[in-house]
């Protein structure tokens, strides 16, 4: 398994954005595929946006498609989400997760992070 560490997380304006990075430990890092989840309180966990191994595939959840980005830089074993047009709907806990093959699903992840507050005012 890999051990994972978000940061980035805060408190941000209706309409701002967030970078969020994920660092990963463990020389595997370039076989996993990599996602974003959030869940807010009383809320179950749902993906946000899943990135392949390589970064040629990518999925986005319909309610932040235009507005976030997932990317993943291999030599760093980092994996970040762009967080743009933030709205206070985004507030959630996000949590970052690893999986071995590309799936979207929270069953098919296998390491998670410990989370990062994400909170937009409006």
């Amino acid at each position: 398994q890999v051990q994972l560490v978000e940061s980035g997380g805060g408190l941000v304006q209706a309409g701002g954005s967030l970078r969020l990075s994920c660092a990963a430990s463990g020389r595997t890092f370039s076989s996993y595929a990599m996602g974003w989840f959030r869940q807010a309180p009383g809320k179950r966990r749902d993906v946000v946006a899943a990135i392949s191994w390589s970064g040629g595939s990518t999925y986005y959840a319909d309610s932040v498609k235009g507005r976030f980005t997932i990317s993943r830089d291999n030599a760093k074993n980092t994996v970040y989400l762009q967080m743009n047009s933030l709205k206070p709907e985004d507030t959630a806990v996000y949590y970052c997760a690893a999986g071995e093959g590309y799936g979207t699903t929270l069953s098919h992840f296998s390491s998670w992070g410990q989370g990062t507050q994400v909170t937009v005012s409006s």
